[in-house]
């Protein structure tokens, strides 16, 4: 379950994050009459994520056994591959985050409300889609016919949206940096995990081999039913008799990844001298509209 709160967490902060750049943006611009399409695409995007991860829930059920672990294992490898691309993409790029929606929002305005919509749908949808994906792959991955790992899911985007608003009211301040470097590496053992159960998948499948070639078993002492078969299940997608495939594919994977995650973080020097370069700011009170943009920036 904590992995999926996490999952829920970290991707709805992030969501949660936009919006409080965007609706932040308009009211210290003046612009209140530009929230209402900006809420519409917002709503939107939800909308359609939501449509997005109940088609994948429901949509699959007729299928062929062998279908259904060749589809959920090739979409469990694809969103791995999304969420992997978007921790390093976070990390490289959110810096900057603040400065491009408000420039995309300056061109909306300026082009009308068709453009306010879809400048909010495509900034939110985005993540939508992706975590709806990788929800639905960690749920499949971490406890089906439970519903523990959807709970911790939306616990996860529950919190996510107060401590938007939190932010937004000027009443929360943490250190964006770390945290989303942190929950980042988390992340990468959570996909990891889900990307061995999609090897698995494909093997149940017959797509790829060595069903039978179990690399341990690890039942006896760790049985999937008891509370710490549960928590490693929930925390890790821990697998008690993992194939000689799937634990290769996660070493692969995991040890690389988060290698690379953590090179060349933090160069303190250079922090140091960007700070003395830069004016000092005034700081945002607990009203003012620019503190939903917190610009602690979620880079390594």
């Amino acid at each position: 379950m904590f992995g999926n709160y996490l999952i829920g967490l970290r991707e709805g902060l992030e969501a949660s994050l936009v919006v409080c750049i965007l609706v932040a943006y308009l009211v210290k611009t003046g612009r209140r009459d530009a929230l209402r399409p900006v809420w519409l695409g917002i709503a939107i995007a939800c909308g359609i994520s939501l449509a997005f991860g109940a088609m994948l829930e429901f949509g699959t059920q007729e299928l062929t056994f062998e279908a259904q672990e060749l589809l959920g294992g090739t979409l469990s490898i694809i969103s791995v591959g999304l969420v992997t691309w978007m921790v390093f993409w976070m990390k490289r790029t959110a810096r900057h985050l603040k400065a491009e929606l408000h420039g995309k929002l300056d061109s909306a305005l300026a082009m009308g409300t068709g453009a306010l919509v879809a400048t909010a749908f495509l900034a939110v949808g985005r993540e939508g889609l992706e975590t709806a994906l990788f929800v639905w792959a960690s749920v499949r991955a971490s406890g089906e016919g439970s519903s523990a790992p959807l709970a911790g899911v939306l616990l996860g985007i529950a919190t996510a949206i107060v401590l938007g608003w939190l932010f937004y009211r000027g009443a929360l301040k943490i250190n964006l940096a770390r945290f989303f470097t942190w929950t980042g590496a988390m992340l990468v053992v959570v996909a990891a995990g889900v990307l061995a159960y999609g090897v698995h998948d494909l093997q149940e499948a017959r797509f790829l081999g060595g069903l039978g070639d179990k690399a341990f078993d690890v039942s006896a002492a760790v049985p999937p039913d008891s509370w710490y078969g549960t928590v490693l299940k929930g925390v890790f997608n821990f697998q008690p008799d993992p194939t000689v495939l799937q634990l290769t594919v996660w070493a692969l994977y995991l040890v690389p990844v988060l290698v690379l995650f953590f090179a060349g973080r933090g160069r303190p020097a250079d922090a140091k001298a960007q700070q003395k370069a830069q004016p000092p700011q005034a700081p945002a009170s607990a009203d003012s509209p620019d503190s939903a943009a917190p610009d602690a920036a979620p880079a390594g």
